[in-house]
């Protein structure tokens, strides 16, 4: 903590700089392509959701369950792609009207205040945490293309602040007790969308929450590179490795945006994660063998798989992961708001 305090006190943005995205530095050529917005989803306050696991360790998924949690939360998670598919619109072609659409989605989702309540499962507030980190990701690819007003960037900011609040209050509570998801891959992806949030609405105090987030991420990830809490997840063991690493990697690229090397904590425990991860990824049975149980993997690597190797070849250039990288049908992931930092 006192490294990652340290690093926030050094940064830019802790001298009265606003806080900055891995966007903001990269210009768009703007340009008159046409873009087919889709009408906003049906928005809600709230929405109710259950796990689609039946086994102790949340590893096997029940279809039925699986079919009925994607349309319990179709409407935030369509919310989350659209807005992240215009803005990447706007920034691979420089479609103004990619960029309009982006902001009319989160404008529309600012005026219903929509899914700011606390949520009545924790499955909900998982789905909670997804939206906030997709849309608020989106938006900092689009906030300095001059497509909303400033009127409009203050509701969206504030609708951020909302769903923020409680993204917060569900962790928090939830601290206390070191079994749960307040310690694993979910306080990481909670940390993504409040540290977005944050840089989004230029506000510190949820800046510095996400990053602590990441802080504790890596102070999990063991110097063999296993995080304890997501190897319990027996054959979606690789899989939700891989997850944690996404919202990890992510939030580095945020805190490196505003001068704070997250790369670096913990002797460089991200590495550690990746370097097993991409053994696992060539080698599943690297966690048959550690979990006993063999994994469930997708059959092609794409989106939440490699998707963070895009930001991370930066710093770690990989052959393996440049391979990967290209022969991906998609990098993109709608948690994080479409395609990751380039």
């Amino acid at each position: 903590m006192a490294l990652l305090a340290a690093g926030i006190q050094c940064s830019a943005a802790a001298k009265g700089q606003a806080l900055r995205s891995p966007w903001d530095g990269d210009p768009v050529a703007q340009t008159d392509l046409p873009y087919q917005c889709p009408a906003p989803p049906q928005f809600k306050k709230s929405l109710y959701a259950e796990s689609y696991y039946v086994d102790a360790s949340d590893s096997i998924v029940d279809p039925g369950r699986k079919q009925m949690f994607e349309k319990a939360t179709e409407a935030p998670r369509h919310l989350g792609e659209w807005a992240g598919v215009a803005a990447d619109a706007y920034r691979t072609s420089g479609s103004r009207a990619a960029a309009q659409c982006a902001y009319a989605l989160l404008r529309a989702a600012a005026s219903a205040k929509a899914w700011t309540d606390m949520m009545p499962t924790s499955q909900a507030s998982y789905a909670q945490k997804w939206l906030l980190s997709s849309a608020a990701m989106a938006y900092l690819k689009v906030r300095k293309s001059g497509a909303g007003t400033a009127k409009q960037d203050k509701a969206i900011q504030k609708w951020f602040g909302s769903v923020a609040r409680s993204v917060e209050i569900y962790v928090d509570d939830r601290r206390w007790d070191v079994n749960s998801d307040a310690w694993n891959n979910h306080l990481y992806w909670a940390g993504l969308a409040v540290a977005a949030a944050g840089i989004a609405r230029n506000d510190r105090g949820e800046f510095r929450w996400g990053l602590t987030a990441y802080k504790t991420g890596a102070d999990e990830i063991r110097a063999d590179g296993m995080l304890p809490r997501e190897m319990m997840r027996a054959g979606m063991a690789l899989h939700y490795h891989l997850f944690a690493l996404d919202a990890l990697v992510m939030l580095a690229e945020l805190g490196e945006a505003n001068g704070i090397d997250l790369y670096a904590a913990n002797d460089g425990a991200l590495a550690r994660l990746e370097k097993l991860c991409e053994a696992g990824l060539q080698r599943p049975e690297i966690f048959d063998v550690a979990t006993g149980v063999r994994q469930d993997m997708a059959p092609r690597i794409a989106g939440m798989e490699i998707g963070w190797a895009v930001p991370y070849a930066k710093h770690h250039p990989d052959a393996q992961l440049a391979a990967w990288i290209h022969e991906a049908p998609t990098t993109r992931d709608w948690m994080w708001g479409g395609l990751p930092p380039a």
